[in-house]
């Protein structure tokens, strides 16, 4: 349970640094854009709640095969979804590469009682 944590701060930290750079802060406000065009649009032409269109929207857009048993109806709801996820999925790729070259290149901070 430790390592969790200990990674789970790792984690942070590296995020942290990630949301430095200007970048980071540019894919992660396109981000949140695309799943508020999403999360809109599901709601609007679909029908959808806006609690099932966020969940779509997210699961959508992170790098798997998972299938969570919702798909649009509508002809331009399966129209926008295949440019939402062309445009998406690349967003949020991008933006995960950056957390985790923060990741990697992490460096514990030097305990500054111990002089070596």
């Amino acid at each position: 349970m430790i390592s969790f944590f200990l990674t789970a701060l790792r984690l942070l930290k590296a995020i942290g640094k990630a949301f430095a750079r200007p970048a980071f802060k540019s894919l992660l406000f396109t981000l949140f854009l695309i799943l508020l065009s999403g999360t809109l649009f599901y709601t609007g032409v679909e029908g959808w709640g806006v609690l099932d269109a966020i969940y779509f929207g997210v699961v959508s857009l992170v790098p798997s095969s998972v299938d969570i048993g919702m798909a649009p109806v509508t002809n331009s709801g399966k129209i926008f979804t295949m440019m939402y996820l062309v445009v998406g999925v690349g967003v949020m790729v991008s933006m995960l590469g950056m957390i985790a070259k923060e990741v990697i290149d992490f460096k514990p901070e030097k305990n500054k009682d111990n002089v070596n």
